[in-house]
């Protein structure tokens, strides 16, 4: 019943990208998000049940991180998110991590953050919008966006260790500082 549910949330999801994909018309007025644009705006509620609009995180940095609990890749990359999560250079520098859930139920998604024990917010993408407006065609996806609102970088793809991460939020601040 699992891998039904899973297919199914799969072709869903398919679905609803390919068809962004057939509406676009490629031009710059569609908005697809890319390094040295500023980050598409949007507002999903947490886990915990807060209201998180991106633009409110303004001054500060944020990593974007598109993924599912079925997707191989992004269970193998969340410990190193995690570990970020804790580092406290990244504290005192005030980064924000939000990972966006695309398309489960609330109670599949947090029974996968008490399982690795992520501390970092989760944020529930239940129609997939957010993933259609920042283009998440493969997951895990992950935006690097600085303290102006302006993407630096993207990663399509899982992270294969912490040292990954933290070279390209370097990079963000570098970026941002000059």
């Amino acid at each position: 019943m699992a891998k039904v549910t899973q297919i199914v949330v799969v072709l869903f999801l398919l679905g609803v990208m390919l068809a962004a994909a057939g509406c676009s018309d490629g031009t710059e007025a569609r908005g697809v998000p890319e390094p040295g644009k500023s980050a598409p705006d949007f507002q999903l509620e947490s886990l915990d049940g807060q209201t998180i609009k991106l633009s409110e995180l303004r001054g500060r940095p944020v990593l974007l991180n598109f993924w599912a609990t079925w997707c191989g890749p992004c269970r193998m990359e969340m410990p190193f998110l995690q570990q970020v999560a804790e580092d406290e250079e990244w504290k005192v520098r005030g980064l924000v991590i939000l990972a966006v859930n695309l398309g489960e139920p609330a109670s599949k998604a947090q029974a996968f953050v008490q399982e690795y024990g992520l501390s970092f917010t989760v944020l529930l993408d239940s129609d997939g919008g957010t993933g259609m407006l920042y283009n998440a065609q493969y997951i895990p996806t992950t935006y690097f966006i600085d303290n102006d609102g302006i993407i630096r970088d993207i990663k399509a793809g899982a992270f294969m260790n912490k040292s990954e991460i933290d070279r390209l939020l370097l990079n963000v601040f570098m970026n941002a500082e000059s």
